[in-house]
């Protein structure tokens, strides 16, 4: 698990057939101090995070395929919370 800051969305014309229906989100992730560690990530989410917001996201894979309900899908990052 990794705090996150959303700072977008992902927006597709064609998505996996596992992903319909799932806001994607373009989140960055945070080091301890709170600032940038490496590239932005693309993450599942049904918590209905917003742009700005920090978010703890999780890279199990398997976690995020059953969230989704397929073994083949090829999501691996999904937000697990929002941080007030």
């Amino acid at each position: 698990m990794q705090l996150a800051r959303v700072v977008g969305q992902g927006i597709s014309t064609v998505k996996h057939p596992t992903m319909q229906g799932w806001k994607l989100l373009l989140v960055q992730p945070l080091a301890a101090d709170g600032k940038e560690d490496g590239e932005p990530l693309l993450a599942i989410d049904n918590l209905g995070a917003g742009s700005a917001h920090v978010v703890m996201v999780s890279n199990d894979g398997a976690g995020a395929r059953e969230l989704v309900g397929a073994k083949n899908s090829p999501v691996r990052w999904m937000v697990l919370g929002v941080v007030d």
